[in-house]
């Protein structure tokens, strides 16, 4: 696989401006703006956006690069799924977050869009994101759960009845990487919140930052990333806003710099 590399940045959160993401972007970057859809519900509305982001990961393999995303929202990782499956390329998902993504309609408490992805992609609740882009679902083995300390309870049993593979103790993640290539994906709200007191969705407890660089070096070092994506939300009105990006920042660093 080639060592050049090319970052995108998403500058949406849901259907509204993702402030904290549009911050990172800098020279050179492919910053992606597409409005939502008029009409129909909130899901059918980010189509567009999801194909966007689906476009431009395609487009960087076709150059033999690979694709660093920076995302407004977890949802869009059904984007860079849909564009590295157009490629050709079906790696094993590593997803690290302090929230599972494993929600459906039927066991969400809140409603959140947010709270649903890795639920969509594993073929489980309202599939119309991926059929918006093309995609079928992975299957459940393909899929390693890192962290996940905030479960809601229904969710949590989705969770435990599936095939994804959990691993809560994300220290322990390098000895359960799959074989084969790998996409991680990063929600930087697994990280501490008391090192980053400005995330729109802390979880009480988890990885130092430092711990949780180290880890996602580790994984890049395995030299089998084959795309990696992250989202990152913070209040960017927070007094902490700025320690806040700081940190993440850092931790980001061994993919994304």
């Amino acid at each position: 696989m080639t060592s050049a590399s090319s970052r995108l940045i998403s500058s949406r959160f849901i259907d509204a401006p993702a402030i904290a993401a549009a911050s990172l972007a800098r020279a050179g970057d492919v910053v992606i703006d597409v409005a939502p859809a008029a009409g129909g519900d909130q899901t059918s509305a980010l189509a567009p956006i999801h194909r966007a982001v689906a476009d431009e990961v395609a487009r960087a393999l076709s150059r033999g690069e690979r694709p660093r995303a920076i995302l407004g929202d977890c949802c869009q990782t059904i984007g860079v799924v849909a564009g590295l499956t157009r490629a050709g390329l079906m790696p094993s998902v590593i997803w690290l977050d302090s929230h599972g993504d494993f929600n459906t309609w039927e066991t969400t408490p809140s409603g959140f869009l947010g709270g649903m992805p890795l639920a969509m992609l594993t073929g489980r609740g309202d599939q119309r994101m991926l059929q918006a882009v093309g995609l079928n679902p992975i299957d459940d083995k393909r899929v390693v759960l890192s962290d996940a300390r905030d479960l809601d309870p229904g969710e949590r049993d989705l969770v435990r009845a599936s095939g994804v593979r959990h691993v809560a103790d994300v220290a322990t993640l390098m000895k359960h990487l799959p074989d084969g290539s790998l996409y991680v994906h990063f929600d930087t709200d697994i990280i501490d919140a008391r090192e980053a007191p400005a995330f729109l969705y802390p979880a009480t407890g988890g990885p130092t930052a430092e711990v949780m660089r180290g880890i996602i070096a580790a994984i890049e070092a395995t030299g089998r990333l084959v795309a990696c994506s992250a989202t990152v939300g913070w209040d960017t009105r927070h007094a902490a806003a700025a320690t806040t990006g700081a940190v993440v920042a850092h931790v980001m660093a061994p993919l994304f710099d």
